[in-house]
């Protein structure tokens, strides 16, 4: 039954995304905010999908700790779901990603049209500088600057080192930094076909003040969101 509900969402996920990045062409000639709107409004279809095919709901606690204005929102990453998740679940974020989307016919299209933040993981320090540049813009605008600390999404239970990335963007903005932890690798697995029926747990934790040295920001970021965490796994499990 999980096999063949997987396939059923892979078939409708992907005939419904070309559908739709057909049917929206026409938003890639108006503005930046329709763009995200457009990515907002895909990635909530996503998750219902994945709801009414597999059974994969989600419920989002802590929605009281997200600051009035700009902040940085940084994000466990344990599974593809967290991606959809991004633009769903906050009101515009410009998302840092890797630049190798950009090129993606359709997908990079609308991805650049959103106000996306794109980084070259190989280029070092010009791509830190490419990335705060259009963090500053972004923030500008009002919106929020949401980032995946770890770079990659990572098994259940591993910890991967955060990048220097979450933290030149804290040293640079002086932004709150809104940690949040999620279990969404119990169900929809990194590289797994199989996604599984169940609750997924996104929690948005209270956020840090600016102004600490950044390695001691980093660290508390990453201590609070491994501890939320490893906490919303267990309770899963249990």
């Amino acid at each position: 039954m999980i096999l063949a509900r997987s396939i059923l969402f892979n078939l409708l996920f992907y005939l419904g995304t070309g559908i739709l990045c057909v049917l929206g062409l026409p938003v890639l000639l108006m503005t930046r905010r329709t763009g995200a709107r457009f990515g907002h409004y895909w990635g909530l279809w996503t998750l219902w999908l994945a709801g009414w095919s597999v059974g994969l709901r989600y419920r989002v606690e802590g929605r009281e700790h997200l600051p009035a204005g700009p902040s940085i929102i940084a994000i466990k990453h344990q599974s593809a779901w967290d991606t959809f998740a991004a633009s769903a679940l906050f009101d515009d974020p410009a998302i840092v990603i890797k630049r190798e989307l950009r090129g993606i016919p359709f997908y990079g299209w609308y991805l650049r049209k959103a106000g996306m933040i794109f980084v070259d993981r190989g280029v070092g320090t010009v791509a830190m500088r490419r990335m705060l540049t259009d963090a500053r813009r972004a923030v500008a605008e009002g919106r929020p600057i949401l980032i995946f600390p770890e770079g990659t999404r990572t098994e259940v239970g591993v910890t991967a080192p955060y990048h220097p990335g979450v933290g030149a963007l804290m040293r640079d903005l002086r932004l709150p930094v809104v940690p949040v932890a999620l279990n969404s690798g119990l169900f929809w697995g990194r590289r797994h076909f199989l996604k599984r029926p169940g609750l997924i747990t996104v929690e948005i934790l209270p956020p840090l003040a600016p102004g600490h040295e950044r390695r001691q920001l980093t660290e508390a970021l990453r201590e609070r969101i491994e501890a939320a965490t490893a906490r919303l796994v267990a309770a899963a499990r249990a």
